[in-house]
């Protein structure tokens, strides 16, 4: 039989067929797919074959073969086990939650899920949500970031999911398409897909007001139905977001602002940092291209997991 994977648990796999029958599955025996090593061999959005056996009462799935993905979004875990895991795949959109405070979003985390979205050919929408909380300068702030992702070319929505404003949007982009919403644990994913399907009725919790961060009340990722045609994948709140096998040279190919120059550079393997006549420090001296993004950028190239820590978000 084949099925889609909707829930991953680590050992136990959620599958839905086309005619729409759930089935709790797992893995026979060792499962590897070539040229990965994550945490979980399979994902939630995976394409599977399996079998079904008869255990007394009980039907079980034993999945036996995955289908050749056409993306995934995976990340490297910030801590000392360095594992990787790949969050979810057959993505056809990628909305990622930007919230100015309650938690605050960093301009890195930002940078690194748009370039390893690029680097799999996911588009992604960042929507900035909790706009009903702004402060005059948490407005500025929400503003400033906007300009700066938009004269890149990403699309940039701001919303209130908890007073559902801005929502319209938020749909049209989402019908019939397998949607990822992604973030930081308290940017308001649960609440925002309570918003756009109310049947799904997730459980939310509320802001850690010691830390000003989220609690993580989404374990495991897992795939949704929508009333109004595809599907929604909800995510476990992301603290740190590594990235993961890129060679330095190709990770400025992943920085659109950065490829657009790439050919004025006066060497074509340029990395952009010491060498001469190159067009994107130009760009950088003459303010086309944003000091934060750059920064972003020299941290990836320097093994950016330890700059998390100074900034609390050490997993």
């Amino acid at each position: 039989m084949k099925g889609i994977v909707y829930k991953s648990t680590g050992s136990w796999y959620v599958v839905k067929t086309a005619s729409g029958d759930v089935y709790e599955c797992r893995i026979k025996g060792k499962f590897r797919i070539k040229g990965i090593k994550s945490t979980n061999p399979i994902a939630v959005g995976d394409q599977v074959e399996f079998d079904v056996e008869k255990k007394g009462d009980e039907t079980v799935g034993i999945i036996h073969s995955i289908e050749e993905r056409k993306n995934y979004i995976i990340r490297k875990s910030v801590n000392l086990s360095k594992q990787t895991q790949i969050i979810a795949s057959n993505i056809d959109l990628a909305l990622l939650l930007v919230t100015i405070d309650n938690p605050p979003t960093l301009t890195a985390f930002i940078d690194r899920f748009l370039v390893t979205a690029e680097a799999y050919d996911i588009p992604v929408v960042l929507v900035f949500n909790k706009a009903d909380s702004y402060t005059d300068q948490s407005r500025e702030e929400a503003q400033f970031l906007q300009m700066l992702y938009k004269s890149i070319g990403y699309q940039c929505v701001e919303i209130s999911a908890i007073k559902k404003r801005g929502l319209d949007q938020i749909i049209d982009l989402m019908k019939d398409q397998t949607t990822l919403v992604s973030g930081h644990s308290g940017t308001g994913k649960s609440t925002l897909i309570n918003a756009i399907s109310p049947g799904l009725k997730l459980k939310t919790t509320e802001i850690s007001e010691l830390y000003s961060q989220g609690q993580h009340t989404t374990t495991f990722a897992e795939m949704y139905d929508l009333s109004f045609g595809g599907q929604i994948i909800d995510t476990p709140g992301i603290k740190g977001f590594g990235v993961v096998d890129m060679e330095p040279e190709t990770i400025g190919d992943y920085f659109p602002e950065f490829f657009k120059l790439k050919s004025a550079c006066k060497f074509n393997n340029c990395l952009h940092i010491d060498e001469p006549h190159c067009a994107v420090k130009e760009a950088l001296d003459e303010n086309r291209i944003a000091w934060s993004r750059y920064r972003s950028y020299i941290q990836m190239m320097e093994g950016e997991d330890e700059h998390y820590r100074v900034n609390n978000y050490s997993e």
